[in-house]
This record gives C-alpha cells, structure tokens and sequence, in this order.
C-alpha cells in the first residue's frame, strides 16, 4: 500500500513578493529549494501564517542567494509581501518504508530567507 507523507518543509520564510500578472507559481531561492530537495516543477502546499490561505502551486527556481520567496499568478492574491508562509511537498511511499522516512526540514532565518549555518 502506498501512502501520502511530508517529504520536505521550508518552515517560516517570509513573502518577499506577489506577482499577481505572472503566469503561475511559486518562486524560490535555489539555495532554500536545493536545502529542502526541492525541484523546480515540484508541486508544492503553501500555508500563510499571517491569514491562514492554503494553496497548491509549483515550485519555480529563483536566484540563488537572493532570499526571493514571490507568489505568482492567481496565488498572489492569497499573500503580501511581508507574510510569513510554511511551504510543503509531499511524497507517495510504502506503507511499511514510511515506518522510518524523515522528511527533510529546513528553518531558514524568516527575517533574511536564507539558511542559518
């Protein structure tokens, strides 16, 4: 049996932009993304701390080091810039794996959206 578990969790960054004319998305810092394992086209769970939207996006790769987190398209309208989100994905895995699977879990400083060492 398969079953749905978190695979990885940027917890607490803060919005740096909402794009309301782009196509669709979620951008991120490629550093944050490659911390997390996340890949560009990922789908991904947004969760915003300050007005509790929840959404569904993709994972677009942004500048490396630049600490970009930018909702796009119609998501944009679910955020402002200086929001704070958590951002998830999930994964399909067996039942009896999933017994000891650890998602990957990264606590960026939220003020900077970059890694803390």
């Amino acid at each position: 049996m398969q079953i749905e578990v978190l695979k990885s969790k940027i917890h607490q960054v803060t919005i740096t932009e909402a794009n309301l004319y782009y196509v669709g998305s979620i951008t991120i810092d490629e550093d944050l993304m490659e911390a997390a394992h996340l890949v560009p086209y990922e789908k991904v769970t947004v969760v915003n701390i300050n007005n509790g939207e929840r959404l569904d996006t993709y994972v677009i790769k942004g500048k490396r080091g630049s600490g970009v987190i930018c909702l796009n398209g119609p998501a944009a309208r679910k955020c402002h810039a200086g929001d704070v989100v958590v951002i998830m994905a999930y994964a399909q895995i067996d039942a009896e794996e999933a017994k000891s699977f650890q998602p990957n879990i990264i606590f960026p400083d939220k003020e900077t959206n970059r890694l803390v060492s």
